[in-house]
C-alpha cells in the first residue's frame, strides 16, 4: 500500500536537529524522499504499525508532528510530477 510521510521536526535547538535527521533516517529505511520532510512508502500494514512505533519513539509529541497519509495500492500510478522529475518508480523493490 501507499503511504505519504511527511513530517514536521522544530529545529531550534541541537536535540531538535538530531530528532530531525533520526526522523529521517527511519522514513529511509520504509521509503524514498520525494521533499524535503516528505517520504512516499510502499509497505504492508504491518510494516506501517512498525514505521509508526519507531517515529512516535523518535519526536518530541510536544514540539513536532507527524502526518501519515493512506494512500492504498489505487493511488500507486497515479502520482502526478510537476517539474523535476524522479527517476525512480515508487513500487519497485527498495535496497537499503
Amino acid at each position: 500500500m501507499l503511504v505519504l510521510i511527511t513530517y514536521d521536526v522544530q529545529t531550534m535547538d541541537a536535540k531538535g536537529q538530531k530528532r530531525l535527521r533520526q526522523v529521517a533516517k527511519c522514513c529511509q529505511n520504509y521509503g524514498r524522499r520525494v521533499q524535503n520532510s516528505v517520504f512516499e512508502c510502499v509497505i504492508s500494514e504491518d510494516q506501517t504499525v512498525r514505521l509508526k512505533s519507531e517515529l512516535s519513539l523518535l519526536i518530541d509529541a510536544e514540539k513536532d508532528s507527524i502526518r501519515i497519509y493512506y494512500l492504498g495500492n489505487n493511488y500507486l500510478r497515479k502520482v502526478e510530477q510537476i517539474g523535476k522529475e524522479t527517476t525512480y518508480d515508487i513500487s519497485s523493490e527498495l535496497i537499503v
